[in-house]
């Protein structure tokens, strides 16, 4: 890989991977794909990794196959406060992480982004027991990993992006302020 975007990409790929705080408790697989050109070809690299996840395995991989037109794709798992079976429980919960190098056609603009998976883990949901807690413990522990990403390596712009296409920040603004109201009650 010679084209130097690409190898900034891969470098903030890698920083990521080695500050991520991959699940002990998951279970369950990680998975790497490499995927070429643009959304919906056929992955040129896939790799099922056992727990616990080791990120150098991936590395050695995501190097030899990364080029200026590829996308470099991580299914992994982080741990978060979820409820289940009638109590909170610190769980793993699925994450992805993907690097998109210059030349690969992506429907957004950025070179790495972050999914955290569904909303709820993150917005106060008052049905349940202890809700307003919860909820930001699970935001407290986004924050942190977000300012241990900085740490490892700056970014220019972040988004606060949701499944929903809301605009997450003020959506998890609301929730909260409404929160403390039916807390407070």
């Amino acid at each position: 890989m010679h084209n130097p975007m690409a190898q900034q990409v891969v470098r903030g790929l890698e920083k990521l991977l080695r500050a991520f705080p991959f699940s002990k408790l998951t279970k369950g697989a990680t998975t790497l794909r490499i995927l070429a050109v643009r959304i919906g070809e056929p992955a040129l690299y896939e790799e099922s990794y056992e727990a616990p996840f080791d990120p150098e395995l991936a590395l050695s991989a995501i190097r030899e196959f990364a080029a200026a037109d590829v996308a470099l794709e991580l299914e992994a798992w982080w741990e978060m406060w979820q409820f289940e079976k009638g109590e909170w429980k610190l769980l793993p919960a699925r994450v992805t992480m993907s690097a998109f190098c210059p030349e690969y056609e992506s429907d957004r603009e950025d070179d790495i982004r972050v999914e955290f998976g569904i909303d709820t883990h993150f917005l106060p949901q008052p049905k349940l027991p202890n809700f307003l807690f919860m909820a930001r413990s699970n935001i407290k522990s986004l924050l942190h990993l977000v300012h241990e990403l900085d740490a490892a390596f700056p970014a220019a712009v972040r988004t606060l992006w949701s499944e929903s296409g809301a605009n997450f920040a003020a959506r998890l603004q609301e929730s909260l302020m409404a929160g403390d109201s039916a807390a407070a009650e």
